[in-house]
């Protein structure tokens, strides 16, 4: 039977079939991995380009699979313009989504989740075809999708300095995946006529943060993700077949933020709203 270090070799051995950069290197992707499951401030990875952060988020990807088991999915992150001047860069990235990840609305987490804990609005989608890879259009995404699900992603920037992270160390961080609450799936409707009216809906809805008594965190719109949050899907379809990756039917897709990234208090609830969504209801978090 393996030990433990002998799947780590293996793991980053893998992993060196990302694009060749100067990236961290396999000593720094195990100690950023050893300190994100410590909930431990991380040394901040400096001086990665693109290919860099890529490399670096292979590295940490395989690693993290080691400890924390299956990929069920895929996050866009920096997918708003709001959160691409926070971190200085003018472009998406992605990281991976693992077992355990998605908690069920009303969850009940730690305020201290995380070295760096983070909560947001977001949204997650159900791939059901895998036509989802070549989709173009918004139409296209929901041709392949079966659901659209609440989200409050629960992110965590795990580094000693966040303020300096930028596009490519954010991709080198798996785009600070950690945790989220899933609320009440809206089941994607049959007809056309149907789907159209979905799509408009998801452009122009508002989302809203609020907190148990009702006053408000932070809010969106349906557009502040691309101009539409289903191009979101759309971008990480091509992001990923760059990489020789696809997104597979059952795979939960989260697409980005629609409200600022807010720290987590505890004692305090949290719940996302996205009005103007038929058939969508709220979804909560309570801190503690």
């Amino acid at each position: 039977m393996k030990t433990k270090q002998t799947l780590i070799a293996v793991a980053l051995a893998i992993a060196a079939g990302a694009p060749m950069a100067a990236c961290l290197t396999d000593a720094q992707a195990v100690s950023l991995v050893d300190q994100y499951m410590a909930r431990s401030p991380a040394a901040n990875p400096e001086g990665l380009n693109e290919a860099d952060g890529a490399c670096s988020r292979a590295k940490v990807n395989a690693l993290l699979e080691l400890r924390l088991g299956n990929v069920i999915g895929y996050k866009a992150g920096l997918t708003a313009s709001a959160v691409q001047k926070r971190f200085g860069y003018d472009k998406p990235v992605w990281g991976k989504l693992y077992e355990g990840m998605v908690l069920d609305d009303g969850a009940t987490v730690e305020a201290a989740f995380g070295a760096r804990p983070l909560f947001e609005a977001d949204m997650l989608v159900r791939v059901s075809s895998d036509a989802i890879n070549q989709a173009k259009t918004p139409m296209d995404v929901l041709m392949a999708i079966d659901q659209i699900i609440p989200f409050i992603e629960l992110p965590d920037l795990v580094v000693q300095a966040p303020p300096k992270l930028n596009g490519p160390a954010i991709s080198a961080i798996n785009v600070g995946a950690r945790l989220g609450v899933a609320g009440k799936p809206v089941a994607v409707p049959v007809t056309r006529g149907d789907r159209y009216a979905m799509l408009d809906a998801l452009r122009d809805m508002s989302v809203v943060l609020s907190d148990g008594s009702g006053a408000t965190l932070g809010k969106g719109k349906g557009s502040d993700i691309l101009d539409h949050p289903l191009n979101a899907v759309i971008w990480l379809a091509q992001a990923l077949a760059q990489e020789g990756l696809s997104m597979k039917p059952g795979e939960l897709i989260s697409l980005g933020s629609f409200s600022p990234l807010l720290p987590p208090k505890a004692g305090t609830r949290v719940t996302a709203t996205y009005q103007g969504l038929p058939g969508a209801t709220p979804v909560s978090v309570q801190f503690k």
